[in-house]
């Protein structure tokens, strides 16, 4: 008996021709074969339908106001505009930079928009709803209020509605609710949208659509493209806040200072305002940071990796612990039944048939019934009376039969060792197959109502299947990787853990000799947290437990990752740092995952790992050149207003600093590969160079500007000591970009040399010379320039060395 029929039979107190539930329009009835296509249609034109603009992207117009419309950008603006009326225009090429800069920003954001919505088609779930009689699916859009849809373990209720046909259906709202355990549904109950199912299965008519579901408003937010929330974005946004306070009061100090202290031309002052104001932003350092994460998305999109939010990036590349379910990820969904033993006698052929009819029992068998599906027929003569299907939570499933010749049995399917009681003879057999890394599963006879939770008391050892998983040829090298990259591995599984013990060994993971059966585990947080700390592989592990020992590794200080594709593992992925779902996965696990790997390839999650360390190990090291600017150009303007002399540079020279020294290499450092773990206190991490650098640039280059004016005399004095500070400015960020760049390869050697060369052809080329205003004059201060630059760049490699030993991160 299939188990629509079954359901049918379920729901028989149902009117025919009443409305199911509450809040369910008047003229839908409950019948069998759902909707026909003209009532759908019907429900289209007058927009009841689940019209949800879920999107794993922003809008185009969000990314383009989210890109233009900063406080920096207005404040360049207003600083661009001012430039463009008193001052040549190579003293508003910053203005020109920055609208560059925002439309690179732009157009790679746009990039991995594309990117994204095309991978969000792929993955989206489908659920399957009967209309016209028939079972089809469609995109959860196009329900509409009243369809019928089926529903089965792993899937994710779409809609609220109500309960029309129910075999054994488990749900589990503990999403929506916080109630772990799950709720068993019947005819007439209501169902919310968020909420999956656990066990059994039915169907439901959907009776709130669109925005009117209870979980609608959460998924829309849950499932948005976002940029901020992580640790990388809000330590940027402390970062500006401590700029803007810094910025202020010295701006101001610098305005009043070259305006009205100084007696000089008006424009000038200006102009040499405006060179004083605008380095001490670090507008690139933002945008640099969006580029870094729209070109990671795009790379991993490539290799069919669905990032649903972007800090997941940044989150995978802190990752120190990941666990990962055997069933799915080590291996294969497939199994394979490689020996039946009858127990006490059995008779081979009657096992058989009650294989067969048990696999018969579920329309959605999982892996290792699906195997004994293929492995034994369906036998036509026996009739299913009542079913229980499995449960992760109980460790079998069961069913009744009216047999052909009359008789009646009932009989349970799933774990021996839970079957069992400990001591039993049948045990020390199947221990021996276990270390083999094989998958047995143990049939028991049983008498009384399935449902009793004392049931397994009763059980009668029939027989043994023994199941061989299919290892993915790509596990051992991952597992291989994290190793090589200090990240422990836990392999945390339903199934025995021998078994899965077995499995990690032949897949090199290290420590899985130490096998843990769950069940014996404190429950307790700390003894848990060490017990975890010790053991690599546990068995028996139940949905509740999963989740218990995510939160025990993240008391611990760890940051954890959790893979699955079962519904078993929902719990744990929502409530792990980062959830990794295989797209073949169930709907339930896609919905709470981070990540989706659209592929099932287990093998894609390093390029993960590598992708989030390159974006935040890069983006602290670039953060580093664009605060040493900030802080050398307030440190300057604060020397400058205390001695009351003219402020040194142009906005053309600072110009040329910043594109040769920051914006340029900037660019290809953020991109390059980075395989370091990413550590947390990033702030900290970024201040604790920026600071001592940036102090030791401007105490140098002040100190230059200084000497070349007490040297040079005459109306050209003034733009050859802003020639000599320049010199001396370059050489020193020339050497905190040398810095940065470490270690070094040919490519970071090669940077390094070329941007040192962009300012030797401004210095040689007499129309650059003139374009940028820079002419050195004479050979003793330009040599003192260099001199100075030196012992700048000595100090600078002391306290690096000296914040390395003495200011942790």
């Amino acid at each position: 008996m299939t188990q629509r029929a079954r359901t049918e039979d379920a729901t028989e107190g149902v009117p025919g021709g009443t409305t199911v539930g509450a809040g369910a329009e008047p003229d839908v009835p409950y019948r069998p074969g759902g909707l026909t296509a003209a009532e759908v249609a019907d429900r289209v034109e007058r927009g009841e339908v689940n019209d949800i603009p879920v999107r794993s992207s922003r809008s185009t117009l969000d990314i383009v106001r989210g890109n233009v419309l900063t406080r920096f950008n207005a404040l360049i603006g207003v600083l661009w505009v001012i430039m463009l009326a008193v001052a040549p225009i190579q003293d508003s090429l910053f203005g020109f930079v920055i609208v560059a800069n925002t439309g690179i920003g732009i157009i790679q954001e746009l990039r991995a928009k594309k990117t994204l919505d095309g991978l969000a088609v792929l993955g989206e779930t489908r659920p399957t709803v009967r209309r016209d009689g028939a079972a089809t699916e469609v995109p959860t859009s196009d329900i509409v209020l009243g369809d019928l849809i089926e529903l089965g373990p792993g899937d994710k209720i779409p809609v609220d509605g109500t309960v029309a046909e129910a075999d054994s259906l488990e749900v589990d709202e503990s999403l929506l609710t916080g109630e772990a355990d799950p709720v068993l549904k019947k005819p007439g109950d209501t169902v919310m949208s968020g909420s999956f199912v656990v066990a059994g299965g039915g169907a439901f008519t959907a009776t709130k659509v669109g925005r009117a579901a209870y979980a609608a408003q959460l998924a829309e937010e849950a499932s948005r493209f976002t940029l901020v929330h992580s640790e990388l974005r809000s330590g940027i946004s402390t970062i500006l806040k401590y700029v803007t306070w810094m910025m202020v009061p010295t701006a101001t100090a610098l305005v009043i200072s070259q305006l009205v202290v100084k007696d000089t031309d008006v424009r000038n002052s200006v102009a040499r305002t405006v060179g004083g104001i605008v380095p001490m932003i670090p507008e690139g350092l933002v945008l640099l940071t969006s580029v870094a994460f729209a070109i990671g998305v795009i790379r991993l999109g490539r290799k069919q990796c669905l990032v649903q939010e972007l800090p997941a990036i940044e989150g995978l590349a802190r990752v120190d612990v990941v666990c990962l379910d055997k069933t799915g990820t080590l291996t294969e969904g497939g199994m394979d039944v490689t020996e039946l033993r009858p127990l006490g006698g059995a008779d081979e052929a009657y096992v058989r048939k009650v294989l067969g009819a048990l696999g018969e029992s579920d329309p959605r068998p999982n892996a290792s019934l699906r195997a004994i599906v293929d492995a034994y027929p369906d036998n036509d003569d026996w009739r299913c009376t009542e079913a229980l299907p499995f449960s992760s939570a109980r460790k079998y499933s069961g069913a009744a039969f009216s047999e052909g010749d009359g008789q009646t049995s009932a009989w349970l399917l799933g774990a021996p060792d839970v079957l069992l009681p400990d001591g039993d003879p049948v045990l020390d057999d199947i221990d021996g197959l276990n270390r083999q890394g094989l998958r047995v599963l143990l049939l028991a006879r049983v008498g009384g109502d399935l449902d009793d939770p004392h049931i397994t008391a009763k059980a009668q050892p029939t027989a043994l299947v023994v199941l061989e998983q299919r290892l993915r040829p790509d596990a051992a090298d991952t597992l291989a990787y994290f190793a090589d990259q200090d990240v422990a591995a836990k392999v945390v599984s339903g199934d025995n853990a021998v078994s899965v013990g077995a499995v990690a060994t032949k897949l090199g993971l290290p420590g899985a000799d130490r096998t843990v059966d769950a069940r014996r585990l404190p429950q307790e947080r700390e003894p848990m947290a060490a017990a975890l700390e010790d053991g690599a592989v546990f068995g028996r592990v139940t949905p509740q437990q999963k989740r218990d020992m995510v939160g025990a590794l993240q008391s611990r200080g760890h940051t954890v990752a959790m893979t699955g594709d079962g519904v078993n593992d929902v719990l744990a992925l929502k409530d792990a740092d980062i959830g990794v779902s295989m797209g073949s996965g169930s709907e339930a696990t896609k919905a709470v995952a981070q990540i989706v790997l659209l592929d099932n390839s287990f093998a894609t999650l390093p390029s993960v790992v590598a992708e989030g360390r390159r974006v935040i190990g890069n983006i602290t090291r670039v953060a580093t050149l664009f605060l040493t600017k900030t802080v050398y150009s307030v440190l300057l303007a604060v020397l400058v207003v205390a001695a009351q002399v003219e402020y040194p540079f142009l906005p053309r020279h600072l110009t040329l600093l910043s594109t040769l020294t920051i914006g340029v290499p900037a660019f290809f450092l953020a991109l390059a590969p980075n395989t370091e773990r990413a550590q947390p206190h990033f702030v900290r991490r970024v201040m604790r160079y920026a600071v001592p650098a940036g102090l030791i640039a401007a105490a140098a280059t002040f100190t230059t500007y200084l000497l070349a004016g007490a040297h040079y005399s005459g109306p050209e004095a003034l733009a050859a000591e802003t020639s000599a500070a320049t010199l001396t400015l370059f050489l020193v960020s020339l050497w905190v970009l040398a810095i940065i760049a470490r270690p070094y390869t040919w490519w970071r050697v090669g940077l390094v040399a070329a941007m040192a060369g962009g300012f030797l052809v401004v210095l040689v080329v007499p129309w650059l010379q003139e374009f940028f205003a820079l002419r050195l004059v004479g050979t003793t201060m330009p040599w003192a320039a260099v001199g100075i630059a030196a012992a700048a760049a000595a100090l600078l490699e002391g306290a690096w060395r000296w914040v390395d030993r003495r200011v942790p991160a």
